[in-house]
């Protein structure tokens, strides 16, 4: 009997939430599927005994129907319901949830009025006219759902970092862990902490390479294999993406370390500056070159990727860093900086909760938080105007700040809820609530969710205007962009840099692997304004904490220690901050 864990049913509710939304089926009992998933991300006990016990309907939100599906999943690892529903439609409809704009309700008028089912009929009935003629839809519509489709060809076979994280680490463990192996290491892209990867690149030193091999070819993961030799294997996941192993002696481990590890034009700076030595580098070895230019050096025994930089005359860059942009300069200059790292965050600001459309509620927010030994967690559910989001009106915000405020007393000096607020910055720069209630805030995150299709310098004057109310702590997520979905709106990056500088906003690095937004590449700059970052995991479920080292390896990108991340400093330092931030 195949095992599921409670993600496994949650994923299976939500998608039968979702097909029952496709039918257009009774909302209540659309929601009560909802309802159910959300009680199951947040289920801690045992799945066996409750479904023993026959208790899954005690549970809050599932009602004795769902509950007795849940049960069928958990002691059968399947479910007729799920799938003999997933046959009533046409395989091709599931895809369109991929292109952004693309919901149950359109996909289901597609499907109904056009009998189009798959994307490539959904492109043709968006040129030919089909699809602005329905009801509802529109020229601006179509066009938009094209540019969608556009978007979801230009990102074929790019994966984001939280996609492919946890089986990238389980397959790291599974190789460390194996008795033939000396050395392992994740190199490419993954492990210079890009937001995307094309495949993933591991690397190991052994002296059995045809068992590792074989090994690797064979794990659990592996749904087809590509090639497979004893020192280079391909395979393609199950997940999709595309696993080369690459076998070495542990002699050759440091060079082909950093050589796997890239950019490549990382790699070109590392073989100029060994030919300019006399030596020649490649993923093998550095020894002397064959024809040099100059009298070569000695070649030193070299061990660890470390021996190598210092060999070359630099101090050790880290792979985050490694995009020759600036990485060089500062490794001769021996000016590196110490970056930030997990351990170094206190506590983390912009997370939603129930009252919005967060997951859980503020006590278990908190309660999780503190799990993680983080000294304060700042609450920012939704303003009014996203309503999709259930946003807060003022009346129900202050009744959450006076929860907060209660809360507080009972977890006592050592841990802080701080109240505040992710408030729309509406189309005209304007904000979503008046200084007044902004003014009873401990801090507040100013974010643009609505009126994407602005100019360059609407929209950044619009962001800016915003940024200029003194109630206004941080900017979230700088672009609205959302990683192989939606590119983000046109902004000024610099312009708002600067504006952050002048008003002492402090902007948000949003860790959710599908934004990790503002972009590392803006952070050198923001850094060099003295503009301050705030790590933020914009968590609307207590297990999306977790999100937060995928923000550190954005920032670690973007040159940032732990004296540029508000975050890091501890909770009474953090009070003061943000008390002097009200007070400005």
């Amino acid at each position: 009997m195949p095992e599921v864990s409670k993600d496994q049913i949650a994923d299976t509710l939500e998608d039968i939430a979702m097909m029952l939304e496709l039918k257009g089926e009774n909302p209540f009992k659309i929601r009560a599927y909802r309802n159910a998933t959300r009680a199951m991300e947040t289920f801690a006990g045992n799945l066996h005994a409750t479904a023993d016990a026959g208790t899954f309907g005690e549970i809050d939100g599932i009602g004795d129907a769902i509950a007795e599906k849940i049960t069928t999943l958990v002691m059968t690892g399947a479910l007729d319901y799920h799938t003999n529903l997933k046959a009533e439609f046409p395989a091709g409809l599931f895809d369109m949830f991929d292109i952004s704009g693309m919901g149950p309700k359109k996909i289901q008028a597609v499907w109904k009025e056009l009998a189009i089912t798959t994307v490539d009929e959904l492109e043709k009935g968006c040129r030919d006219g089909r699809v602005a003629g329905l009801k509802g839809f529109g020229e601006k519509t179509a066009a938009n759902i094209l540019k969608g489709i556009e978007d979801r060809k230009k990102h074929a076979g790019r994966f984001r970092m939280g996609e492919i994280a946890a089986d990238a680490e389980r397959m790291l463990d599974d190789l460390r862990s194996h008795p033939e192996v000396i050395r392992v290491a994740a190199c490419g892209s993954y492990r210079r902490r890009r937001e995307t990867c094309g495949d993933l690149d591991f690397l190991v030193s052994t002296r059995e390479p045809k068992i590792v091999s074989k090994d690797f070819v064979g794990h659990e993961f592996v749904e087809s294999i590509i090639a497979h030799g004893e020192t280079k294997s391909s395979v393609r996941w199950l997940s999709g993406i595309q696993a080369d192993l690459r076998v070495v002696k542990d002699s050759e481990f440091p060079f082909a370390m950093n050589y796997f590890t890239g950019s490549k034009e990382h790699n070109i700076v590392m073989r100029q500056r060994a030919l300019a030595r006399g030596w020649t580098l490649n993923e093998y070895r550095l020894g002397p070159d064959d024809a040099p230019k100059v009298t070569p050096l000695p070649v030193p025994d070299i061990r660890e990727e470390a021996d190598l930089y210092r060999t070359l005359g630099l101090d050790f860059i880290e792979p985050e860093l490694r995009e020759n942009m600036g990485e060089f300069k500062a490794a001769e200059e021996h000016t590196m900086p110490k970056l930030v790292e997990v351990e170094n965050l206190r506590g983390t600001f912009h997370n939603h909760t129930t009252a919005s459309d967060g997951r859980n509620s503020l006590r278990e927010m908190a309660e999780a938080a503190m799990e993680l030994g983080l000294q304060y967690l700042g609450i920012a559910d939704h303003s009014k105007a996203s309503v999709q989001a259930h946003g807060l009106d003022e009346k129900r915000l202050l009744a959450q700040v006076a929860e907060i405020r209660t809360l507080n007393e009972e977890f006592g000096p050592d841990f802080c809820i701080f109240a505040g607020s992710e408030v729309d910055i509406l189309k005209d720069g304007s904000l979503d609530f008046d200084d007044e209630i902004l003014a009873q805030l401990d801090y507040t995150v100013a974010s643009v969710h609505n009126a994407f299709a602005m100019s360059e310098a609407d929209m950044t004057a619009r962001i800016i205007r915003a940024m200029e109310n003194k109630h206004i702590t941080m900017l979230g997520h700088l672009t609205g962009r959302l990683l192989l979905m939606r590119d983000g709106y046109p902004v000024d990056h610099a312009a708002v840099i600067a504006a952050a500088a002048d008003t002492g906003t402090i902007i948000e690095l949003n860790a959710n692997p599908r934004r990790l937004d503002m972009d590392w590449r803006w952070w050198p700059l923001a850094k060099s304004k003295g503009v301050k970052c705030a790590i933020n995991p914009d968590a609307h479920h207590t297990s999306q904490f977790q999100f937060l080292k995928f923000g550190v390896g954005t920032a670690r990108k973007g040159w940032l220690t732990r004296d540029d991340v508000v975050n890091t400093l501890p909770l009474g330092k953090i009070e003061t901050l943000l008390d002097a931030k009200r007070r400005r």
